[in-house]
């Protein structure tokens, strides 16, 4: 959680930019370092969230072979799908954001 303060400060900071300079992003040398910077802190948090949901559904499933499961591996394995969105979901949402950020700062600014 704590590694994606950077990139989304820098997401933040990106996009004040486009808005208050009317698209304009600036030199194209910045843009690309720009697109650079978000793109590699946008796989590493992709990579980080899907591996974290792969991982707890491997948990899941191991806990679904326990016999007599207690309350709380029974709540973990009543809501284990949910870990299909923070493994798909969230970077297909990423992926979205970027290319509209990229459109503005290469095709429309």
């Amino acid at each position: 959680m704590v590694a994606q303060f950077a990139p989304t400060f820098l997401l933040a900071v990106t996009v004040t930019a486009l808005a208050l300079n009317g698209g304009d992003g600036g030199p194209v040398a910045v843009r690309i370092a720009s697109a650079g910077v978000l793109l590699a802190s946008g796989v590493l948090g992709a990579i980080a969230q899907y591996t974290s949901a792969a991982e707890a559904q491997g948990v899941a499933a191991e806990m679904r072979e326990l016999e007599n499961p207690s309350r709380v591996v029974q709540q973990i394995l009543e809501t284990w799908w949910w870990t299909t969105i923070v493994k798909f979901v969230t970077p297909a949402i990423f992926t979205v954001i970027y290319l509209a950020i990229l459109w503005q700062m290469f095709i429309a600014g």
